[in-house]
């Protein structure tokens, strides 16, 4: 009997799928990752109450690669879904046309179809690293936004104002310096808001970026005669240089980032992002995370306890194994100096090189710029030898060792020219 009174007290039912109703968990989903919650007491009463929920998340598939900052809120549907909610995946194969810029200083160009088709290929296998995607309702907004008429738009429009629009902060601040800002941007908080009508969302969860966005979701709900959802927003992670991650930066950390990559990307990170990246990246546990902290502040090497979170992110997103094997590679390359286990080769085509050709048509610099810099930073070795200058003409060899910067690799292979 005790039994049974207790499990009721810590799960409600709704149909056949249990809802942990426990205050303990329901506490650490408001708190842990969490930047503000809009209403917070009405969420926790509905969580409290075993309703099961529908907790909304959109993504726009901008970049073929859903990176480490975005999976924050992936985390937090996880949380949702672990407490027996339904969650709500929603892939932006129309409003990543369109393109939001909450987070940008300057206009975000619009995107082809064709982009955004090939964009969004692997979007589904990335998020499911972090949830549960075979009970997760995943959605695309085209089926929904792509029938609206003028006549449907002009009355959601007429919801909202120039002025709130343009009292956004970044919006503001490109007014002021002149920069332009197209009718396009003005729409897309339309389009998010609808999509919470489209799918009935109860709550939605997304960046502190995305907060007029969200809330733009409660007012059309409103329109549309639905109850208002509730909002959680995430913090924004700092990306490799410690601007907020963006894929237009490059400073990104991705899900499909191999294992050895992941890890060198990982302890790259400043020493004062340990903690949180161990609280927004992963879901060890507070205590273990308390830990840490004190470990840190008690003067413990910090790269011991970064090379523990890089263990955690490569394990969630590849194995224990494999972060077992690219800790175990960054320790011989980065600590004992050896060569990694496995370089990647590349066919040279030419006897001799410039340094910024070669490094560029390699594969190991974006551009000949970047080359340059690199150059300049004594950030190239061949072979064990440092170049400083940037004119200087490379003479091939077979099995030539080429490192740029910490990670980065290519062993040599010559050409035979007679076949």
């Amino acid at each position: 009997m005790f039994f049974t009174v207790a499990l009721g007290s810590v799960f409600g039912y709704y149909g056949k799928m249990p809802i942990n109703t426990g205050a303990r968990k329901i506490e650490e989903l408001l708190s842990r990752g969490v930047e503000e919650v809009i209403d917070r007491g009405h969420l926790e009463a509905a969580l409290r109450s075993g309703k099961k929920l529908r907790i909304k998340l959109g993504i726009d598939p901008t970049s073929p690669n859903i990176h480490i900052g975005r999976s924050i809120p992936l985390f937090k549907l996880r949380d949702f879904q672990e407490l027996g909610h339904q969650i709500v995946l929603i892939i932006g194969d129309f409003t990543g046309i369109i393109g939001d810029t909450s987070d940008k200083e300057s206009e975000r160009p619009m995107l082809t179809e064709e982009t955004v088709k090939n964009n969004l290929k692997n979007y589904i296998k990335q998020a499911e690293k972090v949830v549960d995607i075979k009970k997760c309702e995943v959605c695309y907004n085209s089926k929904w936004l792509g029938k609206l008429d003028y006549h449907e738009i002009g009355r959601q429009a007429n919801i909202f104002s120039l002025n709130e629009f343009i009292s956004r902060e970044n919006i503001r601040k490109r007014l002021d310096e002149g920069k332009r800002i197209s009718l396009r941007e003005v729409l897309y908080p339309l389009m998010q808001g609808y999509d919470s009508v489209a799918v009935k969302a109860d709550v939605e969860v997304g960046g502190t970026d995305q907060r007029f966005n969200l809330l733009a979701g409660r007012e059309m709900q409103r329109h549309y005669g639905q109850e208002p959802q509730d909002i959680m927003t995430n913090p924004l992670i700092e990306g490799l240089d410690g601007r907020k991650m963006s894929s237009s930066w490059g400073n990104t950390i991705n899900l499909f980032d191999e294992p050895d990559d992941m890890f060198g990307k990982v302890m790259s990170l400043k020493d004062e992002l340990i903690i949180r990246y161990f609280i927004l990246t992963t879901r060890i546990s507070q205590s273990e995370i308390e830990e840490y902290k004190k470990a840190l502040e008690s003067g413990d090497n910090p790269r011991d306890v970064k090379m523990n979170l890089a263990f955690e992110i490569v394990k969630q997103y590849h194995g224990k194994e494999a972060a077992a094997r690219a800790k175990e590679e960054f320790k011989n390359v980065f600590q004992k100096k050896e060569l990694p286990s496995d370089i990647p080769g590349w066919q040279a085509s030419k006897g001799e090189y410039n340094i910024l050709d070669l490094l560029f048509e390699s594969g190991l610099t974006p551009s000949k710029a970047e080359a340059k810099r690199m150059v300049l930073g004594s950030a190239v070795e061949i072979n064990g030898h440092t170049k400083a200058d940037w004119q200087e003409t490379i003479k091939i060899e077979d099995n030539m060792i080429i490192q740029v910067g910490k990670r980065k690799f290519i062993k040599i292979l010559v050409k035979n020219h007679s076949q």
